[in-house]
């Protein structure tokens, strides 16, 4: 409205007379400040959208003056296409990088430069650029953003295995815990179990410290949890995961096609977010099972800042439940802890002392609206001791182990929006790891102590970029270092071996993303630069992702990846730590150790229609610079030392149907999976970790708050070396082998069921009760098989281990 009615009516509502000569305001025009404002908050917002000047005279009397030497400015309006209303927050961008912003009512200015060119943006609007000539106060630019049609992604699939599991565009696998409905034989959303029933993720042995996926070991998959590496990923040596399944918000798995942010593993990647992207309200719940409990609590501590914590400890300490019992016979059995009561008389004693703890603790601060800081704290523990003695021919025999394993970290984050699209975030993270191991035997008066300690930490840059609706990308750097310790010391005879290295990495990552959803393309590409400090050395690590929508019930998938891994575990005698966690962490020397590297592609069809859903990939990967040390070996190669590589393709196969509120699901998988040692005699043989066929089936209902589910696995069985009998001497005999992993373990079978009911009271309690059954057959499977000389009876012993006998367990929750 013109100026001269703006002052009338503040004269009017103010009780105040302006004085002003009629050229300095004549066709003068602009937006009225709003009548709530205070009589200075009013000469404020008209010095600023004029060229005059207002001295305030006790409250009663202005004077209006032109400003003197004014600088020519570029100002504004900024408006909605479609109800013409003003768009506030949109961002000016000159070329001379300035940046301002729109007010309130849509105005901006800024002082005019040679070249006038600037480019307007808004989330919700498609950009504009805009050339502008001289303009003045009395002619400001009015100028109206189109609103951006955006077509919301196409979601794949609401449930794949259970509900809460979801395929993202990247081809990865996204957990969600707290919407996570039931698997057969879990009660629990664990992300170690889960990610068991995806295809072509495998544990021969049924431990989560010991998940092959598409052939790798446990060790060249990559665990994180909020950003810290993770060395121990299982209580109770390997049957439970270490990650406390009611605390995570996120799950991220990758068998391939990961984002170039990811590095240090040849396999997959396993990324486990506690971080909500929402505000939740302030809860707590408290749990119980067969083997721990545990509690959790989240507490707002303001509008901008909340607590969260976590801790479960194992209680065995002072109950042992069948679930214990099959648990630790699973564990323990062929290991020294159990063969020390074979062929004794029955004077034999034993105590035996476990428990686990582990405890998580999250801070969290939003500065402003802009800054956020997060602080992650967690600790994990698992401790045995075991007391054993016996009498032979009145000899006084004992032995005294004691088992330590920990892993502790912790990750401080800080994360800006510096705008709605360009974000920054970065991270300093420690991990450390432990292993300990410590032996008294009065027999021969020896002690042996043994330990591995990991201690990683580093820094985590990253920022990214949205340049319009289909196109963003991102850059970043990381500075790794890790430091790995083995201890060897021995009395009796006297032997004592320290060695510890460390490695510096650098890392440069850029990688970018193009998401068409209307013409149904997706494109992920990136690119990391690895150097590695000690051996003065670049690796290259591309990676792509790109995803074609043939139609709307049909999309391709092309995945591929570059990786490395500079740290691995490998075992030096099959003994070492009793026989329970006998690998150790080691560093690379780009020698008898090489880096390890992978390389690896996939083509995926994924169909859904009609509540159906077919999933076919198949693949291809090969990793080199494994050495037989990091294999397992417990054949004539258990004591060789030579380097090579796998090779392994096949394809995998889901089928699913939804049926009201049934699901069920058929997956299949296909291995070929061979080792190359090319100094060995015998250069090319299977694979340990080769399962060539795998059958899974599940039955899941869901309705209101019951669930249950059934299901079976099914596989062949893997590789094993038998002796050569023809060639050994059997009154003297010495183990003899024919051509490694020559033949196969009897197929494994097994059919485990799980339920879960949840109610909830009229003040908002939640309860929940879960039961499950493993094996409920109690099929006595074999999982491995190895040969022994018997110091007893002089002859070739065959060492059997099997899974879990029928192991039932029971769960109760209390929520609210």
């Amino acid at each position: 409205m013109p100026f001269k009615k703006i002052i009338i009516d503040i004269e009017k509502q103010h009780g105040v007379s302006f004085n002003y000569t009629e050229d300095n305001i004549e066709g003068l025009e602009l937006n009225p400040p709003k009548k709530s404002l205070s009589l200075e908050q009013k000469l404020e917002y008209l010095t600023k959208r004029t060229h005059l000047s207002f001295e305030n005279i006790g409250n009663q009397f202005i004077n209006i003056y032109k400003k003197e030497n004014i600088q020519k400015i570029i100002c504004g309006y900024i408006l909605s296409a479609a109800d013409k209303k003003p768009v506030e927050n949109a961002n000016i961008s000159l070329l001379n990088k300035t940046q301002v912003t729109t007010d309130s009512e849509g105005y901006f200015e800024f002082n005019k430069e040679e070249k006038n060119t600037f480019v307007i943006s808004h989330i919700g609007f498609v950009s504009k650029r805009i050339t502008a000539g001289n303009t003045d106060y009395k002619n400001c630019l009015q100028i109206t953003l189109e609103p951006e049609i955006t077509e919301l992604q196409e979601i794949k699939a609401n449930a794949i295995l259970a509900s809460g599991i979801s395929k993202n565009a990247d081809g990865s696998l996204e957990i969600k815990p707290k919407k996570f409905g039931i698997l057969p034989g879990l009660i629990e959303p664990d992300a170690l179990q889960t990610m068991q029933q995806i295809p072509g993720v495998n544990s021969l042995d049924e431990s989560v410290s010991s998940i092959n996926v598409r052939g790798g070991t446990h060790d060249q998959n990559l665990f994180l949890w909020n950003g810290i590496r993770m060395f121990q990923t299982g209580h109770f040596f390997g049957l439970i995961s270490v990650f406390n399944p009611n605390l995570a918000h996120t799950i991220s798995i990758y068998k391939n096609g990961s984002s170039a942010f990811y590095g240090e593993s040849v396999s997959s990647v396993v990324a486990i977010s506690s971080t909500s992207q929402t505000a939740e309200k302030n809860s707590f719940s408290a749990g119980i099972n067969m083997i721990n409990a545990d509690i959790y609590g989240k507490y707002n501590l303001s509008k901008k800042s909340y607590i969260e914590i976590s801790a479960r400890k194992s209680i065995t300490d002072f109950l042992e439940t069948p679930t214990y019992k099959e648990y630790f016979n699973k564990v323990f059995q062929n290991t020294t802890i159990t063969d020390f009561s074979q062929n004794q008389n029955v004077d034999y004693q034993s105590d035996k002392k476990f428990g686990f703890y582990d405890a998580t603790l999250k801070y969290a601060q939003k500065i402003g609206t802009k800054d956020q800081i997060v602080l992650d704290l967690i600790t994990i523990k698992d401790n045995l001791e075991v007391f054993q003695s016996a009498t032979v021919y009145n000899i006084n025999t004992s032995e005294n182990n004691v088992l330590r394993q920990q892993n502790y970290g912790g990750n401080l984050s800080w994360k800006r929006n510096w705008n709605n699209f360009n974000t920054t975030k970065i991270n300093l993270y420690n991990s450390t790891y432990e292993l300990l191991a410590n032996q008294k035997t009065t027999y021969d008066n020896q002690i042996v102590i043994q330990e591995n300690t990991v201690n990683n930490n580093g820094i985590n840059l990253e920022n990214h970029h949205i340049i319009n609706s289909k196109f963003s990308f991102s850059d970043g750097y990381q500075f790794n270092e890790i430091g790995i310790t083995n201890l060897e010391q021995v009395s009796n005879p006297d032997f004592y071996r320290k060695v510890k290295d460390v490695l510096k990495t650098h890392a440069l990552i850029l990688e970018g993303k193009y998401n068409d959803t209307i013409s149904r393309i997706y494109l992920k590409a990136g690119m990391r630069i690895n150097y590695l400090e000690k051996f003065k050395k670049y690796i290259s690590e591309p990676r792509i992702q790109l995803g074609y929508g043939i139609s709307k019930t049909v999309n391709l998938e092309l995945l591929g990846e570059l990786k490395s891994q500079n740290s691995q575990q490998i075992i030096d005698l099959q003994k070492d730590y009793f026989g329970i966690e006998k690998r150790r962490w080691i560093i690379s020397n780009n020698t008898t150790i090489p880096i390890q590297k992978s390389r690896q592609v996939s083509l995926n069809l994924f169909y859904k229609k009609n509540d159906w859903l077919l999933d076919i990939e198949n693949f291809y990967k090969k990793v080199t610079g494994i050495t037989t040390s990091s294999q397992g070996f417990q054949n004539q190669l258990e004591f060789v030392r030579t380097t090579g590589d796998y090779e392994v393709w096949g394809t995998e196969m889901l089928i699913q149907k939804k049926i009201n509120h049934f699901l069920t699901w058929l997956s299949y998988t296909y291995n070929e999976n061979n080792y190359h040692f090319p100094d060995y005699e015998y250069p090319v043989f299977p694979n340990n970790f080769e399962l060539t066929h795998t059958l899974s089936w599940a039955g899941i209902y869901e309705k209101n708050n019951f669930k249950i589910a059934l299901g079976t696995k099914w596989s062949s069985g893997r590789p094993k070396t038998s002796p050569n009998v023809s060639q050994i001497d059997l009154s003297d005999p010495v183990l003899i082998y024919n051509r490694p992993n020559n033949t196969n373990l009897h197929i494994f079978s097994q059919v485990n069921i799980s339920s879960t009911y949840k109610w909830e009271t009229a003040n908002g309690i939640q309860y929940k009760l879960g039961i499950s059954i493993l094996n409920i057959l109690n099929r006595r499977n074999e999982i491995s098989e190895y040969y022994r000389i018997s110091s007893l009876t002089n002859s070739i012993e065959e060492v059997d281990t099997f899974s879990l006998q029928r192991t039932p367990n029971m769960s109760f929750r209390v929520s609210f």
